[in-house]
């Protein structure tokens, strides 16, 4: 068999070629637009067949450089963080903390269902975590991240099952939250009773802040590009402190393993709450782009990295995990989400969104969304509530409650 070790410039060369072919398919293919597949998981995982199949004919083995993923992972993780806007939290309400509330009791159900599978099945309790809030609440992205770290730990084919298991969540969630709400709608009779034009009061920014915000010129994304490298250099550093600490846990010193975006994601949080308390204005447009194109780059690195070989010996426990995931956020979206968030056409939108993001990813969601609310009368309040908590907080909430399980389970289940 022919083996051969790409380096940084040829892995990124070749990922971006297969962004290409994946976007020329999403904005062709109705299912995958339908479902929000990114176009650079499409590419990345045509890629990762093509050299499955060429592998188990023993013609050829590829290895990629890991750093400018890695690199481009916290950048992306970094754009994130500056997204996290604690007056915009204040200023949702009531219903916001409501919401994020919800929104952790999931991540912690799906980090416990999953382990306990992995058990039945014999297996080290944290290749539950691979199928459990890392795919799922986390989508691509935290998989992406947690994977490799899982692998670390010696738990061969994780990062394959975590990637696996996102893009299923996110078909999954598709198919599922817009059905869902429809039942609810129909049968109770709901209906849109707000105006659009709340949600511009909630943002508390003037037109003259939004417009800088909002540039794109070239100084702006220099600032931008400034600012997350900077949070991401600083936050290695923090990263590096969290890695560091030992506490004790039933009777035994435990370290804590966190992966590198955590440190750039704090840095980012606290620069932009100390911007947003001085009232000075980020080019927030721009670090998004940014943030977007660092997400496009790591996902098709990621995903065409994937070693799908790996994946036979963990094929059907995972399966099971996932049938799992897919129970259980049905009944958690339909008894709960819409019980706790009103019982009215608000909540019957955001437990579409629910299921979109709690499953996939916060584009899920929003598609969601939009295809009852196209259909219904919108749904303001869910607009806003839905975005802040899937695209902002619930990241940080999630990466805590991961590492915890990852540290805390082999503990107890020995």
């Amino acid at each position: 068999m022919l083996e051969i070790t790409l380096n940084m410039y040829q892995t990124a060369g070749i990922a971006m070629l297969l962004f290409v072919l994946g976007r020329f398919l999403t904005n062709r293919v109705q299912f995958l637009k339908a479902c929000c597949i990114p176009a650079p998981v499409v590419g990345g995982l045509i890629f990762a067949i093509v050299h499955l199949l060429l592998y188990m004919a023993g013609v050829l083995a590829l290895s990629f450089d890991e750093n400018v993923k890695d690199y481009f992972m916290t950048l992306f993780f970094t754009s994130v963080g500056y997204t996290a806007c604690f007056r915009l939290l204040k200023k949702g309400g009531k219903k916001v903390f409501t919401f994020l509330a919800i929104a952790i009791v999931m991540v912690i159900l799906q980090d416990i269902i999953s382990p306990l599978i992995a058990v039945v099945f014999q297996l080290d309790v944290r290749y539950g975590l691979a199928a459990g809030s890392i795919p799922m609440v986390g989508g691509h992205g935290t998989a992406g991240s947690y994977g490799p770290e899982l692998e670390k730990m010696g738990l061969a084919g994780a990062q394959v099952m975590a990637m696996a298991a996102a893009t299923f969540g996110l078909v999954a969630g598709s198919l599922m939250g817009g059905p869902t709400a429809r039942s609810i709608i129909v049968r109770r009779g709901l209906t849109s009773v707000e105006s659009a034009a709340e949600v511009e009061e909630m943002d508390g920014e003037s037109e003259a802040e939004k417009a800088k915000a909002e540039r794109m010129d070239a100084d702006a994304f220099t600032n931008a590009i400034i600012l997350l490298m900077v949070a991401s250099g600083l936050g290695t550093l923090i990263t590096n402190m969290f890695n560091n600490a030992q506490i004790v846990f039933m009777g035994k010193e435990i370290k804590f393993t966190f992966p590198t975006y955590i440190g750039a994601m704090v840095i980012a949080a606290i620069i932009r709450n100390f911007c947003d308390a001085k009232r000075i204005v980020l080019p927030a447009k721009a670090i998004d782009m940014w943030g977007n194109v660092s997400l496009s780059i790591f996902l098709a690195i990621a995903l065409m990295s994937l070693k799908l070989w790996q994946l036979a010996d963990l094929a059907a426990p995972m399966v099971v995990m996932l049938a799992a995931q897919v129970v259980l956020m049905f009944l958690f979206a339909r008894f709960v989400v819409f019980n706790v968030m009103g019982r009215d056409y608000e909540a019957a939108v955001m437990t579409s969104a629910f299921c979109g993001f709690g499953m996939g990813a916060t584009p899920n969601a929003m598609a969601n969304m939009q295809a009852i609310t196209k259909r219904f009368g919108p749904a303001p309040q869910a607009f806003f509530i839905v975005p802040l908590v899937g695209s902002l907080f619930i990241d940080f909430f999630n990466g805590i409650i991961i590492t915890i399980f990852l540290n805390v389970l082999p503990l107890i289940f020995g």
